[in-house]
Order: C-alpha cells, then sequence, then structure tokens
C-alpha cells in the first residue's frame, strides 16, 4: 500500500518525529528528509538564527516555501512543529503520502524539552508554551490521517504501532 508513496510526520516539538522518522525510514525501507534539516541547509542558518534575524513569522514563511518545493516519494518526511501553520504546505505533503501526528502531552513534552527558550521553536515572543501546544494540537489533528500516542510508550512500541496502522490504510 505504501509502495513509492511517503510518510509524512508531524507533532511538537519533542514529539519525535526525528527519531522515530529515522527508524521508521528503516523499517520500511524508505529514505528520511527532516524539513528542519532543508530549512537550515537552505538558509546555511539554524532555526533560531533565522527567528533572531527575521522574527518566526519570516521562519514559518520559509519552511511553507520549502516544504511546497520538496517533492521527495517514498520518505520518511519528518517536519518541523511550526509546517502546519501553512495549509498549502500541508495540501502538498497529503500529496506524497499519508500524513502521521506523534502526539504527546504537555506534560511529556516538558519531560523531554530542556532547551525551549534556545530551540527555535516558531512562536511569539509572548507566548508560553502551554500556549504554541494548544494552539499546534488543533492543527495537527486536522490534518492527521493516523495519531499515535507517544505518551509514556517506548520508541519501540510507538514504532510498531505506527507500522500497524500505516500497512493497514
Amino acid at each position: 500500500m505504501l509502495d513509492g508513496k511517503s510518510v509524512v510526520l508531524i507533532g511538537m516539538p519533542g514529539a519525535g518525529k526525528s527519531t522515530i522518522g529515522v527508524m521508521l525510514a528503516k523499517e520500511l525501507a524508505k529514505d528520511f528528509i527532516d524539513t528542519d534539516i532543508l530549512i537550515q541547509s537552505s538558509e546555511n542558518a539554524t532555526l533560531q538564527e533565522i527567528m533572531d534575524e527575521g522574527g518566526y513569522l519570516h521562519l514559518r514563511d520559509i519552511e511553507a516555501d520549502v516544504i511546497q518545493n520538496a517533492h521527495y516519494h517514498n520518505h520518511v518526511i519528518a517536519t518541523g512543529g511550526s509546517a502546519v501553520y501553512s495549509e498549502e504546505a500541508m495540501k502538498h505533503l497529503a500529496t506524497l503520502g499519508p500524513i502521521v501526528y506523534l502526539e504527546a502531552s504537555l506534560a511529556e513534552l516538558r519531560r523531554r524539552i530542556h532547551n525551549y527558550e534556545s530551540r527555535g521553536i516558531a512562536r511569539r515572543e509572548d507566548q508560553s508554551f502551554e500556549d504554541v501546544f494548544d494552539e499546534r494540537t488543533l492543527l495537527y489533528r486536522r490534518y492527521a490521517d493516523i495519531t499515535i500516542d507517544g505518551d509514556g510508550r517506548s520508541q519501540g512500541a510507538v514504532l510498531k504501532t505506527t507500522v500497524e496502522k500505516l500497512l493497514a490504510l
């Protein structure tokens, strides 16, 4: 069912998109790409540097452009946490294959993320991590074909459930 199709991973920073993405690519015999790395390569700067120079909306614009120009078939694509702010980018990603939301609770993410201020999370300066979480969760659920709960589960368990749900499509 997934022959030639990509699998797109969405979710909050710290949800495991890059880590699970590499494992999923190996499991499904696909290549792996991380759109945050594509952005950093195209701009020759870290996400935080891009935001420091041009603001969070500038980063989101670059992200949307990079994603809309990404034509990766037979890949696992880990997106940046803010990819869901661009409806056009998400529509494009949906043409490449199923969208998997790696869900994690706010408490779980707080345990995993210790560098919130310097991580390069595209947000308004007045937004707390909880504000960003609440805002994005609605968007992740809107675009997801599959939702995988990662709370309190090992990477292996998340991987196994993800593969099972993908193969059942």
